[in-house]
């Protein structure tokens, strides 16, 4: 070879690098940004002055939380989810697909949880270990998963999707699993189930949420453990490997790779909707796996994380069951209502992040706009869980004297949920099996579950965790997944 060809080889070697630095060297460095200055940079970009403080959880303080039913719906009447924006009745299913949904649809990314942009990188997955061990007496093979979002556009920041997939090891055939965000690792290597407390710290001004995740009662196995029994797999999906649940994260993790470091505008996505987008990931991973049934995944979480697989459901079809465990405010609770955790507790610093900038006009007492209250916001919870309609959707809460506050607004969640019953049954499903009056129908007793259906609703006698509503989910979603046992098989 002679020497001009050898440097052209070694050029041709070294090029790509010097652009990557070359364009590395021209991006901007990233905000690293506290996340009052976060907070403080969207309020200026929406033309705010003031927020409402929001409602504290402690019911000495002067602003302490209404939890008075007479004073609770202030803003009674629901944007109605059969309606369309024209006034028009929607009366079939092409209706609801074609033309309502699409208009929920955009009112969420727009105003509540925030758009996913269309140039998000793609997702490459590795299974980094494989192990053969046990869940309780069940041997399961466990694989540990890095899903790489490719960075080349920004290399300053670097988002790895931590997953673990676990699947009984004597299944004869693709198995539907369960995939619940949680730490992200394999059962024994510190954190399997959930790593830290399901729900997060508690949020300042919130009450104390109890314990933790649990298992489900002392008579209870883990979830894990029901699952595999009954011929499912599991996946742990770490929410915070995708998106920090923080503000000053927002211009770190997908939302801040997406963004060159920068500080997003009102309608970007919050960590809700990045949580959710990693889920749908994790999906893409699913369907190429020969162990999973891929058309029978599920999705699962608790308090924050139960808003996130509530929302993750509702976006992504692929899903074929949700678990909404404890999900409260910016969940399964109605916003128009004044009980508990309010809509102005997640404008303020501490939450915001979860939702869209957009989010902060309706906690604004003053600014360009005038101001605006939940009264103002085109959706509300009851579409949200439309929109996982007509695939199965089970409604899980405990109880305030085990630690699952009144702060979440059981009776709320209830009435979404009943305010919801008529796009199932236009979609051939089976609703609650109460009437659609979400101004009178009340809760049933705890303990009893209202399972009939593929939307669902059960409160426990346990804390924050939806731990003692597994035995009853399991069964609940063989049905209708058409899913048998291994002792039925």
């Amino acid at each position: 070879m002679t020497l001009a060809k050898h440097l052209l080889t070694g050029l041709a070697a070294i090029a790509p690098a010097v652009l990557i630095a070359q364009s590395a060297a021209n991006l901007p460095e990233p905000k690293n940004w506290t996340a009052q200055e976060d907070h403080q940079n969207m309020m200026d970009q929406l033309g705010i002055k003031a927020l409402r403080p929001g409602p504290s959880g402690n019911e000495q303080a002067p602003n302490h939380a209404n939890y008075d039913e007479a004073t609770a719906n202030p803003y009674p009447n629901l944007p109605d989810v059969l309606t369309l924006k024209n006034g028009k009745k929607v009366t079939t299913a092409d209706m609801w697909w074609k033309q309502r949904r699409p208009e929920i649809v955009e009112d969420f990314d727009r105003e509540v949880l925030g758009r996913v942009p269309s140039n998000v990188p793609k997702v490459t997955w590795t299974v980094t270990n494989t192990v053969h061990t046990m869940v309780g007496p069940y041997p399961v093979v466990g694989k540990q998963l890095v899903g790489h979002v490719d960075n080349s556009s920004y290399p300053a920041i670097n988002v790895d999707i931590q997953m673990a997939l676990v699947t009984p090891e004597n299944a004869k055939g693709p198995v539907p699993v369960m995939m619940m965000f949680g730490g992200g690792t394999l059962p024994g290597a510190g954190g399997g189930r959930g790593g830290p407390p399901r729900g997060g710290a508690p949020r300042a001004g919130a009450p104390k949420a109890g314990p933790g995740p649990a298992p489900a009662a002392p008579s209870d196995p883990p979830s894990t453990q029901q699952l595999i029994a009954d011929g499912w797999g599991f996946v742990s999906m770490s929410p915070t490997s995708v998106q920090a649940d923080n503000g000053a994260g927002l211009t770190k993790g997908i939302i801040g790779l997406v963004n060159k470091g920068q500080p997003r505008k009102p309608d970007d996505w919050g960590s809700l909707r990045a949580w959710a987008w990693g889920a749908a990931r994790g999906l893409d991973y699913l369907e190429t796996d020969s162990s999973v049934d891929a058309k029978r995944v599920g999705i699962e979480g608790v308090s924050r994380y139960g808003k996130a697989a509530l929302v993750t459901m509702a976006y992504d079809t692929r899903f074929a069951v949700v678990l909404i465990g404890s999900s409260g405010e910016g969940g399964a609770k109605l916003h128009r209502r004044n009980w508990g955790e309010a809509v102005e507790n997640l404008t303020g610093s501490g939450e915001y992040h979860w939702m869209a900038g957009n989010f902060l006009k309706y906690g604004a007492s003053e600014a360009t706009f005038g101001s605006k209250n939940a009264g103002d916001l085109p959706v509300d919870a009851h579409e949200l869980i439309a929109l996982c309609a007509p695939r199965p959707t089970f409604v899980s809460y405990g109880v305030p004297e085990k630690g699952d506050a009144k702060w979440l607004d059981h009776q709320g969640s209830f009435m979404a949920a009943i305010a919801a019953q008529p796009v199932y049954r236009l979609l051939g499903a089976k609703d609650l099996g109460r009437s659609d009056d979400y101004h009178k129908e009340k809760m049933p007793d705890v303990n009893v579950g209202l399972l009939d259906g593929q939307l669902a609703w059960r409160q426990h006698d346990g804390g924050h965790t939806d731990g003692p509503n597994w035995k009853y989910f399991i069964p609940w979603a063989d049905k209708f997944l058409k899913h048998s046992p291994p002792s039925a098989q």
